[in-house]
């Protein structure tokens, strides 16, 4: 597993607002050279993405600063706060954009130029897509839940974008100038469950949700195999803050093992935990074999 590396993840984000500004840019063109609500919509939307890639920089930066007196335990959180207000953002774009597909719907106007506004909306939907592809990729290997869902939201402005693209086409070929309006309304459903669907994915990290059965039982074969000496771990318990995981369980040794022995098993075990899983937080307490419950991880 590739391991975290926050200045990697930094510049990414960086490029992030530099990429967001630049597809406004084109979309704004496209829009101004048409009048389309449907590309008004997709330049909209893109407005949300460079609020949110620079609020995705602030909140990277921020969970990368180490552990304080007042934070002992990282602050890692703080980019599930970023993904919560970028979803927010992302519905409050949507209702905008339902206005105005109203309005356009009561009454449909005829696209000027729009040739040149599809061919600068086509160029801005490209470069979108390769770099949403890219952080979510890298965002998932640099354990970066506000760069992946930076990049999945790209994405998903992609097929509205590429769903607008087409639809224009259809305008022009049927004269239907009502089509417009209709696809930006399309285009604000779209929006709006991108935006849920980011807020959804932050609850479950707000709430200290445990990793995944398949993280669970990697975790359990590790102890497993690499606590030899000791008799079995339970009260196993796990949470994913960010890119950081906390692991914590009871470890039950011989009631004879002295303190340093004990600590030397676990010392082993955390040594096997941080090489399989990046940005791993443990604690282990160590009990006596009279406390041991006879469940859990089983020692091989």
């Amino acid at each position: 597993m590739a391991e975290s590396n926050p200045t990697a993840v930094n510049r990414l984000a960086i490029g992030s607002v530099v990429i967001s500004v630049v597809v406004l840019a084109l979309k704004y063109v496209a829009y101004a050279k048409t009048g389309s609500l449907a590309l008004y919509s997709d330049a909209l939307e893109s407005i949300v993405n460079v609020v949110t890639a620079v609020m995705a920089l602030i909140a990277i930066r921020y969970s990368a600063k180490p552990a304080d007196a007042n934070h002992p335990y990282g602050h890692s959180k703080a980019e599930y706060f970023s993904v919560v207000t970028e979803g927010v953002l992302i519905i409050i774009a949507a209702l905008l954009i339902f206005r105005e597909a109203y309005d356009g719907i009561l009454a449909p106007k005829l696209l000027a130029a729009p040739l040149g506004g599809m061919a600068f909306n086509g160029v801005a939907t490209l470069l979108n897509a390769g770099w949403g592809w890219l952080l979510i990729r890298l965002g998932r290997e640099r354990r970066s839940l506000a760069l992946a869902a930076d990049g999945r939201h790209l994405m998903s402005d992609v097929g509205t974008s590429v769903g607008v693209l087409v639809g224009l086409g259809l305008a022009l070929a049927t004269g239907w100038a009502i089509l417009d309006p209709i696809l930006a309304a399309l285009v604000a459903v779209s929006i709006l469950w991108s935006g849920w669907s980011l807020i959804r994915s932050s609850i479950g990290g707000l709430m200290d949700e445990a990793v995944s059965d398949e993280s669970l039982d990697r975790i359990r074969d590790v102890i497993s195999k690499s606590a030899a000496g000791a008799l079995e771990a339970h009260d196993l318990k796990t949470r994913r803050a960010g890119r950081v995981t906390f692991v914590e369980f009871h470890l039950v040794v011989p009631g004879t093992m002295t303190v340093s022995e004990a600590h030397g098993i676990c010392d082993d075990i955390e040594r096997a935990l941080r090489a399989a899983i990046a940005d791993l937080r443990i604690t282990i307490h160590v009990e006596p074999e009279d406390k041991a419950k006879h469940h859990g991880v089983l020692v091989l």
